[in-house]
């Protein structure tokens, strides 16, 4: 499926990435192809196809999808796990349709990556194309007639892929070019991927991504890893290294990561319904070269003596406000849920505070121990409880602004409660100098049409 030689690069200045397809997003970092040899005989033969049956639209409403990213992420890896799951090939093909754009097919092809079967999602661009620019793929994505949550979706995943190329090379995010083939992968694998997920219609978490050190060599020289662009994509997404070298996450791969997941966290609650499985192309040393995508339902119940979450305590009455609000901070940065003071009358009339944190019960220790660190208590006191939430998921509008995230909360509790992302409200105000509140209203706006 690869053709030899340099790749394009998937993002501006087409450097070769290590992630997929053999035209710019590819994991040429990536494993091995279906005729690899492998060690074992029952590994010889051809990979077969995916066992899953094809999805319905809407088939993941109300459950989980998980991308699984050890090996890291690119968006051809992304589409073919999504695929592999059972999203039908013609909704990408359906979604693409409309753009209007030629010289180039895709398909799915079985692969295996080691001993694990999935699928590759191949773009095969059959001639030379146009160089575009963001603002010309924002005109395109705008005039063709595209399903709106697909064009939102899509939307949201170009700008945060172009505001990063431009605050890299500090230019007018209009004039950010996608250089020749990688216009067409890019284009391919975002409006894809916007597609896949729209069909699902599930809500999505990931984990946290790999990166990888080194250089890549792109049309300007050489870029240090991760790609510049890739970590101004990845702005509030929890990474760690990944000990290897090469690309692991693109910046496709970041922007759509970052746009499409509400949290990220090593493994949900989930009760596993099926799996489908993205195979990069390069063989990595210690590894399997995937992303595995894992749909299934939220566990309704826990049982009555496993709690979900615990309330830390802790009372202090020799603490300045200062310090107790640097503690509060603390807490919220160390991965607590909520954290909060309240204040008390204590022994002796003695005026105090109590300050408290929510967090899940696995980050318990790591919780008391920032606790005691950051404040003058000697002890603290830990209350299992549950909590019922509403169903939470993140949608991404495009405005006048830029675009802005939406946390949606839903389930039998009434109206959904929509809230835009007020820190993102606050940079969009600034970066157009106007109120904050015009841009909450222009998400808003966006959201109910």
């Amino acid at each position: 499926m690869k053709s030899p030689g340099p790749e394009p690069s998937e993002h501006a200045h087409e450097h070769p990435h290590s992630h997929g397809h053999s035209h710019g997003h590819g994991h040429t970092h990536g494993e091995d192809s279906a005729e690899h040899a492998h060690a074992h005989s029952h590994h010889d033969h051809a990979p077969i196809p995916t066992p899953n049956a094809p999805l319905p639209a809407a088939a993941g409403s109300g459950k989980l999808l998980f991308l699984d990213t050890p090996s890291g992420i690119a968006g051809d890896m992304t589409v073919a796990a999504l695929l592999d799951l059972g999203v039908p090939l013609s909704t990408v093909a359906g979604a693409l349709a409309p753009l209007g754009l030629s010289g180039f097919s895709v398909d799915q092809i079985p692969a295996r990556t080691g001993a694990i079967g999935g699928v590759r999602f191949v773009v095969r661009v059959e001639r030379a194309q146009p160089q575009r620019s963001y603002a010309a793929i924002e005109r395109l994505l705008e005039g063709a007639e595209l399903e709106p949550d697909v064009r939102s979706l899509a939307r949201a995943i170009f700008r945060r892929l172009a505001e990063a190329e431009s605050e890299v090379h500090r230019v007018p995010i209009e004039t950010v070019h996608f250089h020749e083939v990688g216009a067409v992968d890019s284009i391919v694998d975002i409006v894809g991927a916007a597609a896949c997920f729209v069909h699902l219609g599930a809500r999505v978490v990931a984990t946290p991504l790999p990166l990888g050190r080194g250089t890549v060599t792109c049309q300007h020289g050489k870029l240090p890893l991760p790609a510049p662009a890739t970590v101004l994509c990845l702005r509030g997404v929890p990474t760690y290294p990944a000990g290897l070298p090469g690309e692991l996450v693109t910046p496709t791969g970041a922007a759509i990561v970052a746009t499409v997941a509400e949290a990220l966290t090593e493994w949900p609650a989930i009760v596993p319904e099926r799996v489908g499985v993205g195979v990069g192309t390069r063989r990595l040393p210690d590894r399997p070269n995937a992303v595995r995508a894992v749909l299934g339902s939220v566990p309704a119940e826990r049982p009555a003596s496993a709690a979900s979450h615990v309330v830390l305590e802790a009372n202090v009455d020799d603490m300045t406000g200062e310090l107790a609000a640097h503690a509060l901070e603390a807490l919220l940065a160390a991965g607590a849920l909520d954290a909060w003071a309240t204040p008390v009358t204590m022994k002796k009339g003695r005026p105090g505070l109590v300050l408290a944190a929510l967090c899940e019960r696995a980050r318990a220790d790591a919780l008391a121990s920032v606790l005691l660190a950051e404040t003058s208590s000697i002890g603290v006191r830990r209350l299992e409880v549950t909590r019922t939430e509403r169903p939470r998921r993140v949608q991404v509008v495009a405005t006048p602004f830029g675009s802005v995230p939406l946390k949606i909360s839903e389930g039998a509790y009434g109206p959904p409660q929509v809230k835009p992302e007020f820190d993102v409200c606050v940079e969009r105000a600034r970066a157009a100098g106007v109120p904050v509140r015009e841009v909450i209203a222009a998400a808003l706006a966006a959201y109910r049409s």
